[in-house]
C-alpha cells in the first residue's frame, strides 16, 4: 500500500517506481478514491444513502496511453490496473467488488490511505513532502500502521504540528526526490517484505482503533 499526507506529492509516482522495479511480480495496481471524484451526479439514484451496489464504481483501465493514474500503472508494466471510487461509508463494499475482480492475481499494490480501515497490507509506505504544509486527517490516523516513510526532501524543520515527532526516529525514512531512482535500501526492504515466505499475506482484518 502507498499512501501520503496530501495530494500532489508523488504517491502515484512511487507506485509506478515500485511496479517498474519489480516487473516480475506481475502487479495488479489499484487507485482508490474514497469520495467519488465525479463518479456520480449530485442528484440521482447513486446519491449518498443509496444501496451499496450503487455507491461504488470499479473500472479496469485498458489503455496505458490515457492521462490517468491507472493508465500510468499500465504504462509502468502492471499486468492489470483498476480505479475504485466509493461513496463515504461504502469502502468495504467497493473492496468486495475489487476482490472478485482480482481473483487469480497474486501481487497487489494499492494507492490509498483509506484502505487501512479494512485491510492489513504486507507493507505500508507513506509519501511525505516537507514543502507541503497540509497533513490529511486520514494520514494522521494511520501513522502507527506505516512501515516506512518516503520523503521528497529532508524532514529537518518541518512544521507538521502533532505528527513530526511521531515520524522522526519511529520508522525507516528513505529520501527520494521526484525523478530520482528508488534508494537501494528501500528496494531491499520491499524485496524482503513482499517476496519472501516469512511474512503473512494481506488480510481483510479491521485494524485496532
Amino acid at each position: 500500500m502507498v499512501g501520503g499526507h496530501a495530494r500532489g506529492i508523488g504517491k502515484t509516482a512511487l507506485v509506478v517506481d515500485v511496479i517498474r522495479a519489480f516487473p516480475e511480480a506481475g502487479w495488479a495496481a489499484v487507485k482508490i478514491s474514497p469520495h467519488g471524484h465525479g463518479a456520480w451526479p449530485e442528484q440521482g439514484a447513486a446519491a449518498d444513502g443509496a444501496p451499496a451496489e450503487l455507491a461504488t464504481v470499479l473500472e479496469e483501465e485498458k489503455d496505458p496511453g490515457k492521462c490517468t493514474d491507472s493508465a500510468r500503472y499500465l504504462a509502468a508494466r502492471a499486468l492489470r490496473s483498476f480505479w475504485l471510487r466509493t461513496r463515504e461509508g461504502h469502502l468495504a463494499a467497493g473492496l468486495a467488488k475489487l476482490e472478485t475482480a482480482l481473483r487469480g492475481d497474486e501481487n497487489l499494490i494499492i494507492e490509498s490511505n483509506a484502505v487501512l480501515e479494512v485491510l492489513r497490507p504486507q507493507l505500508c509506505l507513506m509519501v511525505l513532502d516537507p514543502s507541503v504544509s497540509e497533513f490529511k486527517d486520514s494520514a494522521r490516523r494511520w501513522l502507527g500502521c506505516v512501515d516506512a516513510f518516503v520523503t521528497r526532501g529532508p524532514l529537518k524543520g518541518v512544521g507538521w504540528q502533532g505528527v513530526a515527532d511521531q515520524i522522526a526516529g519511529s520508522k525507516p525514512v528513505f529520501e527520494q526526490r521526484m525523478g530520482e531512482p528508488l534508494p537501494e535500501s528501500l528496494l531491499v526492504l520491499i524485496r524482503n517484505r513482499l517476496f519472501t515466505p516469512v511474512h503473512p499475506p494481506t488480510t481483510r482484518e479491521h485494524l485496532p482503533g
